[in-house]
């Protein structure tokens, strides 16, 4: 027998044990794979701080560079950065026993004081996701151990800062004086589990490539790939992509395709925005009667097919453990809201609107295609609420705007109302503080609400009682509270379901409590991880 003979005996021998050696489940395609997900909008901004987007989907392209303190797995919160953590009542310190083996993505060592200097980085040039206004400071009490000291107790700190606030290699960002300017290629230097490659922000695409030196395990998987896609559905079916968000009814043809199908819990809401600074809109019974206008499960039936369910008019989804079943509600009564216009001085002209002193009863209604979980969902929500509106007699002037375009107007008070959305309604209930008080300035999806005295002190106090059921206490008083004075108003929690592709042996799920502050989408960077 030839010495080829023999070479390609060898070669098949070795082939067959290679195949032989797989665990159970993994093919050889997929030993060296690539996942890749894919969204329909695709720029969610540059994967630091400073540079991604403002909603769930930007959040979670930054962290798979930048990790946190403490993450969350399905069951809850699990070390991270920090391999275990206390808090001590009589210093209001928190003390992070971090680990010792983590090595940014340049090589050089993570050490406490990267995390004092996060902490003192981000009290200069704020970023927005993490609210540093109770921490007074941090200290390294070694070279792995650091203390954060609160002003004063702060309940939502674990959710907020400890589970959230992305930590920043001190000897890059030091030199850098205006970090929201800042794309060097060190901008993207983290210590998480992938390494920052590319961003393609014309065609809406992210490469990341497996951190082998990751402190947690290296990935399952060599590169992670984001993708814009105009149809995710079919670039789910084709299989080039692995995971995507899908429209509920197409749940079960996919289970027949062998795609795992999840569905989020009721961890993010539709609403109405109220810009309650200006007339009428800034009384409280002119604000019911648009509540009473309203036919929630109308708009679920006639914009989402009936996929969906009515919100709670005090934000906290059903959900959510301090949620209160004793929330006010309005009922749809279209003959109570044209009672409280009447009482108002509002009276009918010829053409069936309201008017008074002969101006016409008008309001513009913003509406732009809102990215829920990551994908942009045009939907008729506008449209049902025009005709609602007007079927009280409520002259609406509906306008469609680009959604970075309407969300620059509610912003900066340039609407009358506005339909937005947004999650975090599964995680720390400072959700409350953060979608009511007018302290968050620049928020697009906060009431920014301080007409209310003792909203804003139960809002304060709830930040405040680290006991867990008097807190719960306090924040059924506030939803009750947001309930009467309606500065905003949720109208259903969407059915939010992901479809993804179970042959390449990654494990998804939607996270308790939602990732990080409460973000309820259903790519855990967990589920990456070996």
């Amino acid at each position: 027998m030839s010495h080829e003979f023999f070479r390609c005996l060898l070669r098949t021998i070795l082939i067959l044990f290679f195949f032989l050696m797989l665990p159970a489940g993994i093919s050889a395609q997929n030993v060296s794979k690539d996942i890749r997900i894919a969204d329909g909008k695709g720029d969610w901004g540059y994967p630091n701080p400073y540079q991604h987007y403002p909603r769930g989907p930007g959040y979670l392209r930054m962290a798979m560079v930048f990790d946190t303190l403490v993450w969350k797995d399905a069951k809850g919160d699990i070390p991270a950065l920090a391999r275990s953590w206390r808090y001590d009542t009589e210093s209001l310190s928190f003390i992070f026993e971090l680990e010792t083996q983590v090595l940014w993505h340049d090589g050089k060592p993570f050490t406490a004081d990267d995390v004092v200097f996060t902490i003192d980085y981000f009290k200069k040039h704020p970023y927005q996701w993490v609210p540093l206004d109770k921490v007074a400071g941090a200290k390294a009490l070694g070279p792995h151990t650091v203390s954060i000291h609160l002003n004063e107790p702060y309940a939502p700190f674990m959710a907020y800062i400890g589970g959230t606030m992305p930590i920043l290699p001190r000897h890059i960002w030091e030199k850098v004086d205006d970090p929201k300017k800042y794309l060097a290629p060190d901008a993207f230097i983290g210590c998480g589990p992938f390494k920052f490659v590319d961003f393609d922000k014309t065609k809406g695409t992210y490469l990341y490539e497996a951190n082998a030196a990751y402190y947690l395990g290296k990935p399952a998987v060599d590169r992670l790939i984001y993708i814009k896609a105009k149809n995710p559905l079919m670039t789910l079916l084709s299989k080039k992509a692995d995971l995507v968000n899908i429209k509920p009814d197409m749940a079960d043809h996919l289970k027949k395709k062998g795609m795992t199908v999840l569905e989020s819990p009721r961890g993010w809401n539709k609403k109405l925005m109220i810009n309650h600074k200006k007339p009428p809109l800034n009384d409280k019974r002119f604000r019911k009667a648009l509540a009473y206008a309203i036919n929630q499960q109308e708009i679920i039936d006639k914009a989402h097919r009936g996929f969906g369910s009515p919100a709670s008019f005090g934000l906290l989804s059903p959900d959510h453990p301090f949620y209160n079943p004793e929330t006010p509600g309005y009922s749809y009564d279209p003959e109570k809201a044209r009672n409280i216009l009447t009482s108002l001085g509002y009276k009918k002209n010829p053409t069936g609107f309201y008017e008074m002193n002969g101006n016409p009863l008008k309001v513009e209604l913003l509406v732009s295609n809102i990215s829920i979980a990551g994908e942009s969902m045009a939907d008729r929500d506008g449209e049902v609420l025009k005709n609602q509106f007007e079927n009280v007699g409520i002259s609406v002037d509906l306008v469609n705007l680009e959604q970075a375009t309407a969300d620059a107007k509610v912003r900066n008070w340039e609407f009358d109302l506005a339909v937005t959305g947004h999650g975090g309604l599964m995680g720390d209930a400072m959700i409350l503080e953060r979608m009511i008080s007018p302290k968050l300035a620049g928020s697009v999806n906060s009431a920014r609400y301080g007409a209310n005295r003792e909203l804003l002190d139960l809002l304060d106090a709830q930040m405040t009682e680290m006991d867990v059921q008097k807190r719960k206490a306090i924040v059924y008083k506030i939803q009750t509270l947001y309930a009467d004075e309606l500065p905003a108003i949720s109208l259903y929690y969407p059915v939010s379901m992901t479809a993804y592709n179970p042959e390449k042996g990654i494990t998804w799920y939607y996270t308790k409590g939602g990732i990080a502050l409460g973000i309820p989408i259903a790519q855990n960077k967990m589920s990456l991880i070996k």
